[in-house]
């Protein structure tokens, strides 16, 4: 990695400002379900507090548009993160404000403060660089761990590394060692397999990957699209219309290369106890949907994933929420959990299915972002990323 590690800057007694992603799910009582990215952090701060540093923790939780809303308060995840770490976590009750200033100011070594939500205040998703200098005020370096929010250029993730000496934390590193190394210089055959909803969310990512990869498995809803383009009827499958042609341009420039189920799981409708039938890809008839992959495409996939040396996932083979259609998404899971090559998996969806099937410690990598991964994979450059100080040569 070409820019500050933790390493490289190896701050000692200071006053640490690092950018962390704790927009994690809750439930209706305010309580987090997932904590997974909570979790992912502890290596940093661990990392920094055994140098004697004191940590302000920053982080975004949903949209509250730049107001205080209680709903989005920050608290559930320094209540738990207090719990992992088994240590106070203060939480300030501004975001860069008199309250934190005045925290912050007090702060001794591996004492941590959490600033309120970042997105209680219209500067940061606007990168305001006068809010940016307000956070920069408030500690003596700058360590962005933060890979999920890496994709924005939003005061915490881009300006701010412009007023502190700035590092990536071991999370951000890891996460851009791990992407670089399959999409760089990967040890083949290079299998990318691309599922979802929509060819519109993933056609920079076929498109950057096409160069690089030696097949492409389409799995999830986009498939309908791919098969519309070549004049098959779907049902009432989802077909993204406007996309027909684009897809029809993807499928004559790679050949091969991309692979489309063979077979579909049917039903009348998307919900819990319907009846499914399994038919052939073209024979999906009017008044049925296609909700996943089916039996022969999980072992032409399987075929494929086994011979692989690297492989990139990134979307679900189908609605996997529901346990009539998460049959193809768990077998692939599984397959690639049980790969001899290395296996990252690209954040989202796919990060929710491996973990719920019991996967998750069997892959190589498991991204905490899903909107940076795919843009990573689409070959564009990170703001997170290219904001933080270059490592010398």
């Amino acid at each position: 990695m070409r820019k500050m590690t933790l390493a490289d800057l190896d701050p000692r007694g200071k006053r640490v400002l690092v950018r962390v992603d704790y927009n994690v799910p809750l439930d209706g009582d305010g309580k987090i379900t997932d904590d997974a990215r909570i979790r992912a952090s502890l290596p940093t701060l661990r990392a920094l507090l055994e140098r004697e540093n004191s940590l302000i923790l920053m982080s975004h939780l949903g949209r509250p548009k730049g107001q205080m809303v209680a709903e989005y308060s920050l608290a559930p995840a320094a209540e738990r993160l207090s719990e992992l770490l088994q240590c106070p976590v203060i939480l300030a009750a501004d975001v860069a404000g008199p309250d934190s200033r005045a925290k912050a100011a007090e702060l001794t070594a591996n004492q941590i403060l959490m600033l309120e939500n970042l997105r209680y205040d219209p500067g940061e998703e606007s990168n305001d660089d006068g809010f940016a200098r307000k956070l920069a005020g408030l500690a003596d370096v700058y360590v962005n761990d933060a890979f999920g929010a890496a994709h924005r250029a939003h005061a915490s993730t881009a300006a701010v590394a412009s007023h502190l000496p700035s590092a990536a934390g071991l999370l951000l590193e890891k996460e851009i060692d791990y992407l670089s190394r399959v999409t760089g210089n990967p040890d083949r055959p290079f299998v990318a397999i691309l599922g979802g909803a929509k060819v519109s969310d993933k056609v920079g990512v076929i498109a950057n990957l096409g160069k690089k990869a030696d097949r492409i498995l389409i799995g999830g809803a986009m498939a309908f699209t791919f098969y519309r383009s070549r004049g098959v009827e779907v049902g009432d499958s989802l077909v993204e219309t406007e996309k027909i042609d684009l897809a029809r341009q993807l499928m004559d420039s790679l050949g091969d290369k991309l692979v489309l189920p063979s077979d579909i799981v049917i039903a009348s409708d998307l919900k819990p106890g319907v009846e499914t039938e399994v038919v052939a890809w073209d024979a999906i008839p009017a008044g049925k949907k296609g909700l996943d992959i089916g039996p022969d495409s999980v072992a032409r996939f399987g075929a494929i994933i086994q011979e692989a040396g690297t492989i990139i996932w990134n979307g679900p083979m189908g609605v996997f929420e529901i346990a009539e259609f998460a049959q193809g998404t768990r077998e692939v899971a599984r397959i690639v959990a049980n790969s001899q090559g290395i296996s990252v998996i690209g954040g989202g969806d796919s990060a929710a299915a491996i973990a719920q099937m019991g996967f998750a410690d069997k892959v190589s990598h498991v991204s905490t972002g899903g909107g940076a991964s795919l843009e990573f994979l689409e070959g564009k450059e990170l703001p997170g990323v290219a904001a933080l100080g270059d490592r010398e040569q």
